[in-house]
């Protein structure tokens, strides 16, 4: 990646956040409409298997931004601090002299609201305290965030909602740093991480983007919803867990929360194109490697799941569109990767061939050889997920290698599914002889340096200590990050998501009460 310019390539990612990749057009659908994330991939590479890590949003943006895997780090659920002490992609890019800067949700917990970067440009939309500390004693039913089907039974049109007024925010700041960037940093190269809080739940849109899409021409679930007595056991807990049986979601539920959700994918796309249009008016578009991607998925009513948590491939896949220019890329890669392999990505962009140095071992592996169209022999054609959060009782894992996924509930029966021959993942193969070995090989895989029963002690542990402080502070200090003055009072404190998010929808929609 040799370089004729006088200063490495700058980066910007660009994240979205419970986005799934079967829902969008670069992925197969045939209706959601994404042209600024096609403009994107034009000159850059779609990786066709990309894969979370971690199916929630705290572990998994802090196991992206330090590269490994969240048991590593002892990052459990949505509650828990990422230690002051684990280098991240800020601290490494810092020591190469870029600036970097951050703008949007991280949904960093604990009094380091910054990890690094440089700079912090807004305030976060979520609780940076213990407030949604899961309690596997108390059970699946726990629910600190206040989840329910009310964001799926109570789906359509806004005028203006909480996750709106977040996003619009963050897009005024990332296009603002741009310019400024351009002005006041041109001997610099920088790092500007620009994360976006839809397409997450509930699912409502605006008039105009509800009105991109035929109500009528909304496709239903490939897969429809399971009897209880069916699921496996973390889909079970994950039922009770998002108060499936609270509700009775109907047929027009789920088709006015997938219309909603595509009118908030294109309105991710919107923006997308917004940062990708400033950075050609700033002259910076060959300049700046672009990456795209979400921190997990949506079932968006697949198997009558939704939200995130599962490894189901709804949940579990995500979008990824890496852009680097002067880099002859292959327009798509097949190949397994996940996102703890953006850290040695970006480092190697940064370093502009030259190996880039770590000072811990890291567990995923740059993207541009399969950029490249060259594999590496030794690169492993699998991916590790991991879930330890609320919704369920005790640690769960996923290890899919090659066309095979292999689903480890500790303390509960397996699973495993063929995903060539059965993609919706409707054939449990566990006990099949002819699989025998590979159902082995990857059990081994799944628990190598992965301890569940010590990992569940810890998991206990923590949730323990962290309930008992936030029930002797109340909440305080809320740790949020404070951008402009006020901001510890803005957005999702020390409450649930839910009643936060249902306030703050206008024009305001009486909540379809529970059923007991």
């Amino acid at each position: 990646m040799t370089r004729m310019t006088r200063k490495p390539l700058n980066l910007l990612v660009v994240q979205a956040d419970q986005m799934t990749a079967r829902a969008l057009s670069l992925y197969g659908h045939r209706l959601v409409r994404t042209p600024q994330l096609e403009r994107l991939a034009e000159r850059g590479t779609v990786f066709e298997n990309a894969y979370c890590n971690f199916p929630l949003c705290v572990p998994s943006r802090v196991s992206m931004l330090a590269g490994r895997y969240a048991n590593a780090i002892a990052m459990w659920d949505n509650a828990i601090e990422m230690p002051a002490s684990i280098p991240t992609l800020a601290h490494y890019l810092r020591d190469r002299d870029y600036h970097t800067v951050l703008c949007g949700k991280m949904h960093f917990i604990g009094p380091d609201q910054v990890h690094g970067f440089n700079e912090r440009i807004t305030t976060d939309i979520y609780p940076s305290n213990f407030a949604w500390t899961p309690d596997w004693i108390a059970g699946e039913r726990y629910r600190p965030t206040g989840i329910n089907m009310r964001a799926v039974v109570d789906a359509g049109v806004c005028v203006r909602g909480l996750q709106i007024d977040y996003d619009e925010e963050v897009e005024f700041a990332g296009v603002q740093k741009l310019h400024d960037l351009a002005r006041f940093h041109r001997d610099r190269p920088f790092l500007l991480w620009v994360s976006f809080t839809h397409p997450h739940s509930p699912f409502i849109t605006t008039r105009r983007y509800w009105d991109l899409y035929d109500h009528d021409a909304v496709d239903p679930p490939e897969v429809p919803a399971f009897d209880v007595e069916r699921m496996d056991v973390m889909s079970r807990w994950l039922h009770y867990a998002h108060s499936g049986d609270l509700h009775r979601v109907t047929d027009e539920h789920v088709r006015n929360a997938r219309h909603a959700y595509y009118g908030m994918c294109s309105y991710i796309d919107d923006k997308v194109g917004r940062l990708l249009d400033t950075l050609t008016d700033l002259g910076l578009e060959d300049e700046t490697a672009v990456v795209f991607t979400a921190d997990h998925g949506e079932m968006l009513g697949e198997r009558g799941q939704w939200f995130k948590q599962s490894f189901h491939e709804w949940s579990v896949r995500v979008p990824l569109i890496v852009r680097i220019p002067g880099l002859a890329s292959t327009p798509r890669a097949g190949e397994l990767v996940s996102l703890v392999d953006l850290l040695p990505t970006l480092l190697d962009v940064a370093a502009e061939g030259d190996a880039p140095a770590t000072v811990t071992p890291l567990d995923g592996r740059s993207l541009v050889p399969l950029m490249r169209g060259r594999a590496e022999a030794e690169r492993p054609n699998q991916v590790v997920s991991e879930y330890t959060g609320e919704g369920v009782c005790a640690p769960c894992r996923m290890v899919r290698r090659d066309g095979v996924k292999f689903i480890y509930t500790h303390g509960h029966p397996d699973l495993m599914y063929d995903l060539d021959a059965d993609p919706l993942e409707l054939d449990n193969l566990i006990g099949r002889p002819e699989y025998a070995a590979v159902e082995r090989e990857l059990r081994e895989e799944a628990l190598r340096g992965w301890d569940p029963e010590r990992i569940h002690d810890a998991c206990l542990r923590s949730q323990r200590e962290r309930l008992f402080i936030h029930r002797a502070t109340g909440g305080e200090p809320n740790y949020a990050y404070e951008y402009r003055v006020g901001d510890g009072q803005r957005f999702v404190r020390n409450a649930s998501a839910v009643g936060a998010k249902a306030r703050a929808r206008y024009p305001f929609v009486e909540p379809t009460p529970f059923l007991r």
